[in-house]
């Protein structure tokens, strides 16, 4: 039998505010634990929330970035369930009335074996604001565990999908997609490894053709994008091999063990009823009016597909240059400065997509760190183009400014790399390797293509590649057809 995999989506992304979601406690990452656990945090008797206006932007942010409808009314409910993390003995979330209701992301699947990229629309069913949990934390002291209350509060919001996606190729394009989004319209950080942007996994799978979705299980907390396509490829063998065995699925919470790459149950998997849904009383519904949703719209950046566009149309790129160079903001403005230098921007893309992209890699920085500035960039580009150095000097002169070693005019200088243009030097040169070279010239008045590279070769050579190659093959072809 062929089976087909079914898969969505839950993302909490932890929002970019100065303090937590119902209270004015600080955010910021990495303090020692419990000095953030406010009173509300703690749920002591007698405090109550009040919204953070900021995260309430941050949601109309994203709506507005999916073109997704923004409820003018939304509610706050509590979620109960008891946990030792969770101190009120319930979460603040949204249930029946969440701020942010359908909308739509495109993603760009890449090939995968024979199979050929293709574009696929992925269906948002709604996003909606709550506050993040505490922390277990294990082994800080030998054989006991404890609970960090710094992160309880914290503003989130969870975006979740429709069961759209068909591969683990399809996940990680769209989380990738999500991930790229939030931090370009600076709604989250987009830190993984400190939890910022967290996936959950919702993965089924059925007969192939069938209408009819499989019991799901949950794959929690995933927070990188190799260990999201291997937890979803091992879920996925396992539930065929388990129907095929004649086992069932139970709907489950599950974990991903990246050590053996094995999902493993956790527990049963909980239904809305079992949190006991019911609107919060200390908090009133949330009204968005249009006036609001104009006053965020007034400062939201340019959306990548809109930049996308533009880049094709005012700089004359390739869908692929604009595709690569909108994969982030930064990334996106450091092009753009460049170019605003007076460089051209083809090349401008060739290097920002080259070089750069490749020594930001190697040594994992952001385009924001980059020690070489879209100025300096720009001027090396105009020594490219004036003809003051070759492009395999402009290749030594980028990595001593990238190792801080000067500007790109006195790195050309100290390492002697100005090229040679005057056509007179040249001639001299050519007219010398022309006599020691009787037997390619003939070779070449025979046909032999070959032989003229050759020559251009020995020429680069006697000037110890400073000679202009331009200029060296337009001048040795008019003295080899004189």
């Amino acid at each position: 039998m062929e089976w087909e995999v079914v898969i969505g989506l839950e993302t909490h992304t932890q929002l970019k505010t100065n303090t937590k979601i119902f209270s004015g406690a600080s955010v910021k990452y990495g303090a020692e634990p419990n000095t953030q656990a406010c009173e509300v945090s703690l749920a002591l008797p007698g405090v109550l929330p009040v919204l953070n206006r900021q995260a309430v932007e941050c949601a109309i942010k994203f709506g507005l970035a999916i073109n997704a409808h923004i409820a003018p009314r939304s509610v706050f409910a509590r979620k109960n369930y008891f946990y030792p993390d969770l101190p009120k003995g319930y979460q603040i979330s949204q249930f029946e009335l969440p701020v942010v209701g359908k909308g739509a992301v495109t993603i760009q699947v890449p090939a995968v074996g024979k199979n050929a990229a293709y574009e696929k629309v992925v269906n948002i069913t709604r996003a909606h604001l709550e506050e993040d949990a505490g922390k277990s934390v294990h082994g800080a002291v030998e054989g006991m565990s404890g609970i960090d209350l710094n992160r309880a509060g914290t503003p989130l919001l969870e975006i979740v999908t429709e069961p759209d996606m068909r591969s683990a190729a399809e996940a990680v394009a769209y989380a990738k997609k999500l991930h790229e989004l939030v931090q370009w319209i600076d709604i989250c950080d987009g830190n993984m490894q400190e939890g910022s942007f967290r996936c959950d996994v919702n993965v089924s799978v059925r007969p192939k053709g069938s209408e009819k979705l499989g019991t799901r299980r949950e794959i929690k907390n995933l927070n990188s994008f190799k260990f999201m396509t291997q937890a979803i490829e091992y879920e996925t063998r396992w539930q065929i091999e388990t129907l095929e065995d004649g086992g069932t699925i139970h709907q489950a919470t599950v974990l991903f063990n990246p050590d053996t790459g094995e999902t493993r149950a956790m527990r049963s998997k909980e239904e809305a009823n079992d949190y006991r849904y019911f609107p919060d009383p200390d908090l009133l519904p949330l009204v968005i009016s249009e006036a609001d949703k104009a006053r965020v719209l007034v400062n939201m950046p340019e959306l990548p597909e809109a930049m996308k566009a533009r880049f094709e149309v005012q700089y004359g790129l390739s869908t692929y240059d604009a595709n690569a160079l909108t994969t982030s903001r930064d990334l996106a403005n450091y092009f753009v400065e460049t170019t605003n230098f007076g460089v051209d921007a083809k090349q401008a893309a060739n290097w920002v997509m080259g070089s750069v992209a490749a020594k930001l890699n190697a040594e994992d920085k952001a385009i924001v760190d980059s020690p070489i500035s879209a100025q300096q960039l720009a001027q090396l580009l105009k020594r490219i183009s004036d003809n003051t150095i070759s492009n395999n000097a402009a290749k030594q002169v980028f990595e001593a400014m990238w190792n801080s070693e000067g500007e790109v005019d006195a790195i050309i200088a100290a390492k002697g790399l100005k090229q040679e243009s005057d056509s007179g030097a040249i001639e001299v040169i050519i007219d010398e390797v022309l006599a020691a070279n009787a037997a390619m010239v003939e070779e070449f008045k025979a046909g032999k293509e070959k032989a003229f590279n050759a020559l251009v070769g020995q020429a680069m050579k006697a000037s110890k590649g400073k000679a202009n190659p331009t200029q060296v093959n337009d001048i040795l072809k008019k003295k080899l057809s004189a």
